[in-house]
């Protein structure tokens, strides 16, 4: 007999707190969300300007990653994240986003720095054992 999947939805706290209604946002769907904080991830590793910037940032938390290494790590993780496990993705994730916050506008996803450092040792540290 078939199950029936729940939708899952995240609620703003102004909701739970003061009802439906007293916020703009309200509440929505977890899956999209999840998937767009995904993309923005993914968008990370693709674009290089991007993982620059964040490796600048992230120089203040661990500077013993080169702009190359942490390049060279990002880039190549967005081909091979269709391949990982959704526990190793989960793990990146948790890794990489230290917050996301809903807003009327979108999202705002802020990166865990210190994170971007050590996923960038642990990619170009396993790089170098297959080498």
């Amino acid at each position: 007999m078939p199950t029936a999947t729940k939708a899952v939805y995240y609620v703003s706290k102004t909701v739970l707190k003061h009802g439906a209604g007293s916020c703009p946002v309200g509440r929505v769907p977890a899956g999209e969300n999840e998937a767009t904080v995904i993309d923005q991830l993914r968008a990370v590793f693709r674009q290089p300007e991007i993982v620059v910037a964040t490796w600048k940032a992230a120089r203040a938390h661990a500077d013993d990653i080169s702009e190359a290494d942490a390049r060279a790590a990002l880039t190549r993780l967005d081909p091979l994240w269709d391949e990982l496990f959704p526990a190793e993705q989960a793990r990146i994730v948790a890794l990489m986003i230290e917050g996301v916050e809903i807003v009327t506008e979108g999202l705002n996803v802020r990166l865990r720095m210190d994170g971007l450092a050590g996923l960038a040792r642990e990619i170009t540290a396993d790089i170098g054992a297959a080498a």
